[in-house]
């Protein structure tokens, strides 16, 4: 599970952090792109960027329009000018004089002072700091009553706010469509940097110093929709790890299942019989087993089984055989010696599956451990279910011989124990033979 989700955390914060895109500067003009990455812009709205252009190489920085004001859809070219240049706090005639603010904050209203102002049919950008005591949307009023296409806001020092040094969302607590230009902020160590580039720069605009900035934004489709969008992923992601749990408990459970099912071949391969109604007929593993038998072969319930049986009903002194004790029919009659009995498995009459005894032209599968069962269900059953023998749990994949030298070295014998002797192993074992033998009775 930890492997398939940190690659895609991975991906996720390499996205989020991402350094800023690059500012390429061609001989026909100067190519803005904002930087945007798309995790934090979507969920927080659009981003932009703040450029000096009139610096080589251009001084870019990061910046994050308002949900107030007119939106930056165009890129916004003009002189940079503090308010703070040609502006000072106005005193009320009701209350006592006070001095000049030092910052740039905008607050309270403005007045012009000075020889020179902004040109109001030239396109200037207004350079204000956060704080004051004032909201943002009364700084960019302020701004807008003088005159500026645009506000750039810019952070406050975070060693006396206590706050750290990040891009904030400029909101507005009340109406503010009387609102009419843009504005984003940026940070306040990228505030300090463009403050004093503006301070050394030996652009003038109506006898101020300024510099031409350019502002650009890219604004995401879902920008709208962005909380509830964020809301039902945060509510779906639960679900969307569980769902991956379970379908990899899955696809474990269905490779264990299939590592406990008997491959076809190795049951294909396995002999098989056909009980005639007194023995059994053997067949080739490589015949098929379910192709329909020719007319001819198939076995006559007239026609007299095995020799020795009709002699044995014409003998009338004679006991009749019983017919699991009947010879199979590749046996060979000896007259030197009495046949030898059958195998305990030759003499089953019952399939252990369905519990149906053998009927005559029934087709029968023989498993490695000698178990005998119909040959339809015991494939279906190794192979679709479990490659275990249904009675003795013996694997059909493994020889017989191997299972049981692995039984007998998983058995370590004791001074107390003794060997297992030779009428209890499985060449000599009968249906009667107990599965556990007490060794220590005499």
């Amino acid at each position: 599970m930890r492997a398939i989700l940190w690659p895609i955390l991975s991906l996720i914060l390499s996205h989020a952090f991402a350094a800023p895109r690059p500012v390429s500067v061609s001989s026909t003009g100067v190519t803005i792109k904002s930087e945007k990455n798309w995790l934090w812009g979507w969920a927080w709205g659009a981003e932009s960027t703040v450029s000096v252009v009139d610096r080589s190489p251009v001084v870019s920085f990061a910046s994050r329009p308002a949900a107030f004001g007119a939106e930056i859809n165009d890129p916004i070219l003009g002189y940079v000018i503090p308010l703070s240049s040609f502006t000072v706090p106005c005193v009320s005639n009701e209350t006592s004089p006070a001095p000049l603010l030092p910052d740039n904050t905008a607050c309270p209203r403005l007045c012009i002072v000075g020889p020179h102002q902004p040109d109001p049919n030239e396109t200037w950008i207004a350079l204000v700091q956060r704080g004051g005591g004032c909201e943002f949307v009364q700084k960019v009023r302020e701004a807008q009553r003088l005159g500026a296409r645009a506000v750039v806001v810019g952070g406050q020092n975070p060693e006396t706010t206590g706050y750290p040094d990040t891009l904030v969302n400029m909101f507005s607590p009340g109406d503010a469509s009387d609102v009419k230009i843009a504005a984003t902020f940026i940070k306040y160590v990228d505030y300090v940097t463009l403050y004093a580039l503006i301070a050394a720069s030996n652009t003038s605009h109506s006898g101020l110093r300024t510099l031409s900035l350019l502002i650009t934004a890219e604004y995401s489709a879902w920008e709208w929709y962005s909380p509830i969008i964020t809301f039902i992923i945060i509510l779906l992601l639960p679900s969307v790890l569980t769902f991956i749990t379970l379908l990899i408990h899955r696809v474990r459970a269905a490779r264990a299942a299939q590592r406990d099912r008997a491959p076809e071949d190795i049951v294909h391969n396995l002999p098989w019989r056909v009980w005639t109604g007194s023995g059994w007929e053997k067949h080739d593993a490589a015949e098929d087993p379910y192709a329909p038998a020719p007319e001819g072969d198939k076995p006559d319930a007239d026609s007299t089984p095995s020799a020795p049986a009709a002699d044995a009903d014409a003998d009338a002194d004679a006991d009749p055989a019983p017919a699991p004790s009947t010879p199979s029919a590749d046996a060979e009659p000896s007259t030197s010696q009495p046949a030898a009995p059958l195998a305990w498995f030759d003499t089953q009459l019952e399939c252990a599956i369905c519990l149906s005894e053998f009927e005559k032209g029934d087709k029968v599968r023989v498993l490695p451990c000698h178990h005998i069962f119909h040959l339809a269900e015991v494939d279906e059953w190794l192979i679709q279910r479990k490659k275990l023998c249904p009675v003795c749990k013996a694997d059909v994949t493994q020889p017989l011989d191997a299972q049981t030298a692995s039984t007998e070295e998983s058995q370590p014998v004791t001074s107390g124990s003794r060997a297992p002797s030779r009428a209890t192993s499985p060449a000599n074992a009968t249906e009667r033979t107990p599965l556990l033998v007490n060794d220590n009775d005499s």
